[in-house]
């Protein structure tokens, strides 16, 4: 029986053995996901756990759960020796071991871009995880109530200042979400108000959303303008040492709470550590079929797709552009590959990967989006309606779709959750504290002979 070895459980690696499952003949293969995480993330749900619209849990799919058929091994894969079909593993406990494959299928995803601004490993945090969404929401919730005892100045500005690197989907949708839930804190906290608040988006290019056109972007900054945000374009973060911001444009201030999405890059596996061919983006070269190599030459038993994999573009206009990665293409390229690997088991041809985009939706806080397709914009209430219907259908799995849709209907009426966990980052901490003061008590009470 053949072993397909798939690295990675994002979208394209969770839908490409997701479909193995439904259609490989009993014994005709045995699947395997390498990952280090055991559930997929859900990224367009991040924003909205950035703001208590959606719980942390229901925007992560269980692997085990939904993969009943799939070996699950939980580790990071450091190396592809496709000449060996062997991938090597590095698991949380315990030392590193291979594992030896007869078709490989590389769906590794992508990591947030960064670059060299002094800082800003220490004080920034990236946007593509639940764990990442957990600490944000945390961090501003903790700094409200810290905030609160303090008066007026510079050490309250600071707790309540905000600033997001990256005005992409990403960047806008959290920026929009975090500042919607800011000014709602607001109203329970009546030392303070909706002037303390201090939140800064930046963007290198001159403008935000590009896969919107220019006026509905346009738009989008006014809208974020009108809440009181800061948007600085044609700009970027020089430095970030210690929270002090400073700014390409001259602009500077104290802040606490810095989030950097600017953009994707392949993962250090696949820019470094593989014999498979990269272009020249680092990306995974990938035919139109998805198999990894070129028109002139297939490396044989090798597939890749989503965010780490170099897809033609087939329905682009515009000859050598490649698929952009984003979770539209990642799950449907997932499900491509998995019936053209089965097509190949077969002596099958495989069929080429054309998706033309459905359009770009996003929300904008509660009550608010931006919807286009080719010339059809929709703002405002129904584009956020539209997000949300678009989401919850796209999102796998029924228990997540009610999960999500029980919250939103609950929030209708209770308004969303604005407790801070941040403690669970530090869980015994409260043990020690008490464990350790009936210690000092008695200490102190030992009178020396």
């Amino acid at each position: 029986m053949r072993k397909i070895v798939v690295v990675g459980g994002g979208y394209a690696g969770f839908y490409t053995a997701w479909k193995l499952e439904k259609k490989l003949r009993r014994g005709e293969a045995e699947v395997v996901v390498i990952d280090p995480r055991p559930y997929l993330t859900y990224q367009p749900f991040l924003p909205e756990v950035l703001s208590g619209a959606v719980e942390a849990r229901h925007a992560a799919v269980s692997l085990r759960r939904n993969l009943r058929r799939t070996k699950i091994v939980s580790g990071s894969v450091t190396s592809i020796e496709h000449g060996r079909k062997t991938v090597t593993v590095h698991p949380a406990q315990g030392g590193d071991f291979e594992i030896q494959y007869d078709i490989l299928v590389v769906t590794a995803g992508a990591v947030t871009r960064t670059f060299a601004v002094p800082g800003l490993t220490e004080q920034a945090i990236g946007m593509k995880h639940v764990e990442e969404a957990v600490a944000i929401r945390d961090r501003l919730l903790t700094a409200f109530d810290e905030a609160s005892v303090l008066p007026p100045g510079p050490e309250r500005r600071k707790l309540l200042t905000v600033t997001f690197a990256g005005g992409g989907f990403a960047g806008v949708e959290g920026f929009a979400e975090l500042l919607s839930l800011a000014r709602k804190l607001v109203d329970f906290y009546p030392e303070l108000s909706v002037d303390d608040l201090s939140f800064h988006l930046v963007e290198l290019k001159n403008r935000i959303l590009p896969e919107v056109t220019d006026r509905p972007g346009q738009w989008v900054v006014e809208q974020l303008e009108k809440k009181g945000a800061h948007v600085h374009l044609n700009t970027s973060v020089v430095s970030a040492v210690d929270g002090h911001v400073v700014l390409s444009n001259g602009v500077e201030y104290d802040g606490t709470l810095m989030v950097w999405t600017t953009g994707n890059a392949s993962p250090h596996l696949v820019r470094n550590h593989t014999d498979l061919p990269i272009n020249a983006q680092g990306r995974i070269q990938v035919r139109a079929d998805l198999r990894i190599g070129t028109d002139d030459e297939i490396v044989p038993d090798a597939w890749a797709a989503g965010d780490d994999a170099a897809v033609p573009d087939l329905a682009s206009p515009v000859p050598g552009t490649f698929t952009t990665p984003n979770a539209q293409h990642a799950v449907r390229q997932g499900k491509l590959l998995a019936k053209n690997l089965i097509a190949s088991l077969r002596g099958r041809a495989p069929k080429n990967y054309e998706h033309h985009s459905l359009g770009a939706v996003a929300t904008l806080g509660l009550g608010t989006g931006i919807f286009q397709f080719r010339r059809i914009v929709v703002k405002g209430f129904l584009a956020w309606l539209m997000h949300r219907g678009y989401h919850v259908l796209a999102v796998p799995t029924w228990d997540r779709k009610i999960h999500v849709l029980a919250v939103w209907i609950t929030a209708v009426f209770y308004g969303r959750d604005i407790v801070s966990l941040a403690s669970v980052q530090r869980p015994r901490e409260a043990f020690v504290t008490e464990a350790d003061e009936p210690r000092a008590a008695v200490a102190s009470s030992v009178v020396p002979r």
